[in-house]
């Protein structure tokens, strides 16, 4: 495991538009990362950008990442081509199912972040019943 300093989503704002786009690009970044299907080019992208060598503009910008991202297009789209309506019906379908799953869990984080910081609870001192 690194223990180089990752980056925050304050630190992707220069590339998001606002703070929930710079939480979801946070995420897509970890899961290229950590996803072991994912092609070794995405994954050196990935940490590049999480550790703060390279930015998404960078990236934008052309060069190897940029022909791995479109590699990586290229064949969705292929495989996209070539499915079944039935095989569409139910891609749709779990599309949409994690779509929503993904904006219930965006508006969980971001109920948890917005959410006022609690005092610390201390327990209640044990009274002795019955004792004078």
């Amino acid at each position: 495991m690194s223990t180089e300093r990752e980056v925050t989503d304050d630190d992707l704002m220069e590339d998001a538009k606002d703070p929930a786009q710079a939480a979801r690009l946070h995420k897509a970044l970890r899961t290229l990362r950590d996803n072991p299907d994912v092609p070794p080019q995405l994954k050196q992208m990935a940490r590049e950008v999480l550790t703060g060598r390279l930015t998404m503009t960078d990236v934008a910008k052309g060069g190897p990442y940029l022909d791995a991202l479109g590699d990586g297009m290229t064949k969705i789209r292929r495989a996209a081509e070539n499915l079944t309506p039935e095989e569409e019906a139910r891609n749709r379908e779990a599309a949409e199912r994690y779509r929503r799953e993904q904006e219930e869990a965006e508006a969980r984080e971001q109920a948890e972040r917005d959410a006022p910081a609690q005092p610390p609870t201390t327990p209640r001192p044990r009274g002795r019943r019955g004792r004078i």
